[in-house]
């Protein structure tokens, strides 16, 4: 069975993707609006897995319209939700069995309510997954500790490829007159190196 998993390159969707592995043929998806090149950490931290890598297109509207939300709301949580529900649309449209992401247990954003899940299923055709979804944090971080090499940083600094790295420069470029810093709070990320 064919699945494609969300991926940007960091400790969860890397570990969701070595979870499923056992049961289906994983495709590590990295969306792109376009706006920058960050796609390319991820696929940086793909060639150190053993699976395959894909780079699909995400409207640049729906980028807009969640920068113009996180200016309104002062915080990025209901622009990376929009996001993120319209990356598992683009992905669920792949030929594929199966969409999975890498949100677990602790997540504040994005999270996949259930009744979103049955929907995505139901239109797609597809089997929704989140396989970390029962783990928390300190569960995750044992898992990654045994089987991961990952760097950590800043999220401005960090080269990877998620979301937020093209919002920020949506926001710079497009919104001159809102600052990254009001919007985004600092927070650590991810990036993996290596699968052990």
């Amino acid at each position: 069975m064919e699945l494609a998993l969300l991926y940007s390159g960091g400790k969860d969707s890397t570990l969701a993707a070595l979870v499923l592995e056992r049961f289906y043929d994983v495709t590590l998806v990295t969306g792109s609006f376009g706006v920058t090149d960050d796609w390319q950490h991820a696929r940086e931290a793909a060639d150190r897995t053993p699976f395959a890598f894909e780079r699909v297109d995400l409207d640049r509207e729906v980028a807009l319209d969640a920068v113009e939300q996180m200016i309104a709301d002062g915080y990025p949580r209901n622009g990376i939700q929009k996001v993120h529900e319209h990356a598992l649309e683009v992905v669920a449209d792949l030929d594929v069995d199966a969409v999975a992401d890498g949100s677990r247990r602790d997540d504040r954003v994005p999270t996949v309510s259930r009744a979103q899940a049955q929907s995505l299923e139901d239109r797609h055709d597809v089997h929704y997954l989140s396989p970390l979804s029962g783990f928390g944090r300190g569960a995750i971080d044992d898992m990654v500790a045994a089987s991961l090499d990952v760097e950590s940083g800043p999220s401005e600094t960090l080269e990877k490829s998620d979301y937020e790295s093209e919002l920020r420069e949506l926001l710079r470029t497009e919104f001159e007159d809102a600052s990254v810093s009001d919007v985004f709070p600092e927070h650590t990320q991810t990036r993996v190196r290596d699968v052990r």
